[in-house]
């Protein structure tokens, strides 16, 4: 079975777990009058939600390109991590103003409904978690399996609070306050996912790539006297992309310069995880100075100004 297989199987069995802890988290938040209940079964309502988007991403980045996607379609994990942040990140400020609410007014919470019910859900939570993760840098994944760790923790949190509960039925406050930790810790990590996101649709360079040592590793590179104009982005949080103008030594013939432009490529695919990379090879630099007609910006026509 290869991996998109399991991370199918291993998603669906999520989604399952999730429906059926999400109704009894209702339905005993509302017997026991418990904020805190309510809220976790509220995230993990979003985390239905997400984890269906993360299946749906899966199947997605194995479409074949297209002329019209001729990179494939591996930005809808990201597409799909980024919409798991934004909406958890709406349901989590819900969340939290209703644990205000319930600490300026509390009601009576029954403690041993709520310590049991999130005792089942912390077992539950943590073991689909450990089931979603994985050593891979895939931005869904990582995102699905982040959103189930944190609802263990949540639903730790929840017991705790139901523990203070059975011992002192008269804190009502420790409800609303387990409900507020909730809210908090999981609106941290939707940021954290949120950021990253961000960052590969912006295509910035991957946060692990040091560009210095990618230069000086295509530099050393026999024949290679100059490496100009790099950039490196994401596709997905999987699969990296390479663009840079290589100046190679001594006037080669086409057939030589293809060597040396193959033997760059090794040099950065395995150390650098470039999994595509496109050079062009040069005699000798666009131009001397600072001031390089390869950037991109030096292309786009600039309006004329106005008398």
């Amino acid at each position: 079975m290869d991996r998109q297989a399991r991370r199918t199987r291993r998603l669906t069995m999520a989604v399952a777990l999730n429906v059926a802890l999400a109704v009894v988290q209702v339905v005993s938040g509302l017997l026991a009058h418990s904020v805190a209940l309510l809220s976790d079964a509220g995230h993990n309502v979003t985390d239905v939600a997400g984890l269906c988007v993360a299946l749906v991403a899966v199947r997605w980045a194995l479409r074949p390109r297209s002329d019209q996607r001729s990179y494939g379609h591996h930005r809808g994990t990201i597409l799909a991590a980024l919409a798991n942040a934004a909406v958890i990140a709406v349901v989590t400020a819900g969340i939290i103003v209703a644990g205000l609410q319930r600490l300026a007014h509390p009601r009576p919470v029954h403690g041993t409904i709520v310590l049991a019910v999130a005792a089942a859900a912390f077992v539950i939570n943590a073991s689909v978690a450990a089931s979603l993760h994985e050593k891979s840098r895939d931005l869904n994944m990582r995102a699905a399996a982040v959103h189930m760790a944190a609802d263990a923790v949540a639903s730790l949190a929840v017991a705790a609070a139901g523990v203070v509960l059975v011992v002192d039925p008269a804190l009502r406050w420790a409800d609303p306050v387990a409900s507020l930790g909730v809210g908090l810790l999981i609106i941290v990590e939707a940021y954290r996912i949120m950021r990253s996101s961000v960052a590969v649709l912006l295509e910035s360079t991957p946060p692990d790539v040091d560009l210095k040592a990618l230069t000086a590793a295509m530099a050393e590179v026999p024949d290679v006297a100059e490496v100009h104009d790099l950039h490196v982005w994401s596709l997905s949080s999987e699969v990296r992309a390479l663009s840079a103008h290589v100046v190679v030594a001594g006037h080669p013939t086409l057939e030589e310069a293809q060597v040396v432009g193959d033997r760059v490529k090794e040099a950065v695919g395995g150390p650098f995880a470039i999994a595509h990379s496109t050079l062009e090879l040069e005699c000798e630099r666009c131009v001397e100075g600072d001031d390089d007609p390869c950037l991109m910006d030096t292309l786009v026509p600039r309006p004329k100004a106005r008398p």
